[in-house]
């Protein structure tokens, strides 16, 4: 397995265990509330803090790991590339729906994990389609 791919790896892990907590913090908090009325930029701050640190941290923890070599070469660089195109859909998708809920008037609470959730799904569909392509190869069009 490539450094590259160790990378992707990382991130997708990151990504799926970040939301996930995020979403039993925002459940424990509900309680009788209605959804919009629970407390959650907190929570929604820790999570991507915590998130990009532990990322960092597994990343570096591979990177300095004895025999660990930093090597990329054309292929990652197009695995990257295809990746970043297939999980950027979901960006667009959540600016579109966070601008349409702010025209709208929706809480601010559902337009933040609109768009926090768009970004997870960003980074989980990209990260699932570098795996893919790491292991079935280059589409060739």
């Amino acid at each position: 397995m490539t450094y590259e791919e160790k990378r992707v790896w990382i991130r997708l892990v990151v990504a799926v265990l970040g939301y996930a907590a995020y979403v039993i913090v925002i459940v424990g908090r509900l309680g009788d509330r209605a959804l919009p009325d629970v407390p959650y930029t907190d929570a929604l701050l820790w999570t991507v803090g915590l998130a990009v640190a532990a990322s960092i941290a597994a990343e570096t923890a591979v990177n300095t790991a004895p025999g660990a070599s930093r090597a990329t070469d054309e292929r990652d660089r197009e695995i990257g590339r295809l990746g970043e195109h297939v999980g950027r859909s979901f960006v667009v998708i959540g600016a579109v729906a966070a601008m349409l809920m702010a025209m709208a008037g929706w809480d601010r609470f559902w337009i933040a994990n609109v768009v926090y959730l768009c970004f997870v799904l960003s980074a989980i569909l990209g990260g699932v389609a570098k795996v893919v392509v790491y292991r079935r190869g280059v589409p060739q069009w």
